[in-house]
C-alpha cells in the first residue's frame, strides 16, 4: 500500500527490460519499494534485469508478457493480482520501428501500431481494472513527445503513441474518483540502446532523469508528467505551427 509519498511498496513492470523502467524501479526500490514483477518476453535480458533488482534488496518475479497476445493478458496479469495488491503498474514496452523501411513495409508498420498502441490498450485495461477492483494504485504510461504532433521522420511511431497518449488520458477521466492514480509520462528522446546511433533531439535526456520525473509525479499525483519540463513549453510552440510552416522545419 502506498503511504503519503505517494510511492510505491509493490510495483509491475510491463516491459521489464525497458531501460527508463529498469531506472525507475532502481529509484522506488531506493526508496520503499519491495516487491517488483518484470513482465516481459522470457530471455536472458529479463532474468539480468531481475538479478540486478534483487542485488538493491527487492523480491522480485518475473512473468512471461508478450504485448502482440492480448488475447493472454488478462490470464497473465490476472495471476499477479491474485498474488496480493499491486501499488502500480509501469506501462513501458513499446518499439521505435524504422521508418524508412516500415513505410515499405505495411506489416512492420502494423507491428509498431500493434506493439505501441494495440497492446497497450489491451494491457492498459486489464491493470486498470484490477487496479479498480482493489480499490488503489497507479497507472503509469510511457508515451512520448512524439505523438504531440506528427513529424515526417517518425510518424508511424508517433501516431502510436498519440493514440496511446489520447488513451490514457480518456482512462485517467474514467477513472477519476475511483482511487487510481493515472499518470501519462512524455519523454522527449531518451539516450537508451535503441536510440544509439539516431541523431540526438532537443533536451535530449537520460532513463534516471526520467526515473526523476516519474517520482516526482508520483509524489504530486500529477496526471502528466514531460521529462524534461522544458518540453512542455517547447511542444506547445510547435503544435500550434502553422502546418506548412511546421512541414520546413529540420525535425
Amino acid at each position: 500500500m502506498k503511504d503519503a509519498s505517494g510511492l510505491p511498496r509493490s510495483l509491475l513492470v510491463l516491459g521489464g527490460t525497458s531501460e527508463i523502467a529498469l531506472a525507475t524501479a532502481r529509484r522506488l526500490i531506493a526508496r520503499r519499494t519491495r516487491t517488483v514483477w518484470l513482465a516481459g518476453r522470457p530471455s536472458p535480458a529479463l532474468e539480468s534485469a531481475a538479478a540486478g533488482l534483487r542485488a538493491l534488496g527487492a523480491l522480485v518475479h518475473t512473468v512471461a508478457f508478450d504485448a502482440l497476445d492480448p488475447g493472454a493478458h488478462e490470464s497473465v496479469l490476472g495471476k499477479v493480482f491474485a498474488e496480493g495488491d499491486v501499488d502500480m503498474v509501469l506501462l513501458a514496452f513499446g518499439v521505435l520501428g524504422d521508418q524508412a523501411h516500415d513505410e515499405r513495409d505495411p506489416a512492420a508498420a502494423v507491428r509498431v501500431a500493434q506493439t505501441n498502441y494495440t497492446g497497450a490498450v489491451s494491457a492498459g485495461l486489464v491493470a486498470a481494472c484490477a487496479l479498480q477492483s482493489q480499490g488503489h494504485g497507479s497507472l503509469v504510461v510511457l508515451s512520448s513527445v512524439a505523438g504531440e504532433r506528427a513529424r515526417r521522420a517518425d510518424f508511424i511511431y508517433g501516431s502510436s503513441k498519440a493514440g496511446l497518449d489520447a488513451f490514457t488520458q480518456g482512462l485517467g477521466d474514467a477513472l477519476y474518483g475511483t482511487g487510481v492514480h493515472v499518470m501519462v509520462v512524455r519523454p522527449g528522446f531518451v539516450r537508451t540502446r535503441s536510440t544509439a546511433g539516431l541523431p540526438e533531439g532537443p533536451l535530449a535526456t537520460t532513463p534516471e532523469a526520467v526515473a526523476t520525473a516519474i517520482e516526482l509525479g508520483l509524489r504530486r499525483r500529477s496526471e502528466t508528467v514531460w521529462a524534461p519540463g522544458l518540453l512542455r513549453v517547447r511542444m506547445s510552440a510547435l503544435r500550434h505551427l502553422p502546418r506548412g510552416l511546421f512541414r520546413r522545419l529540420p525535425l
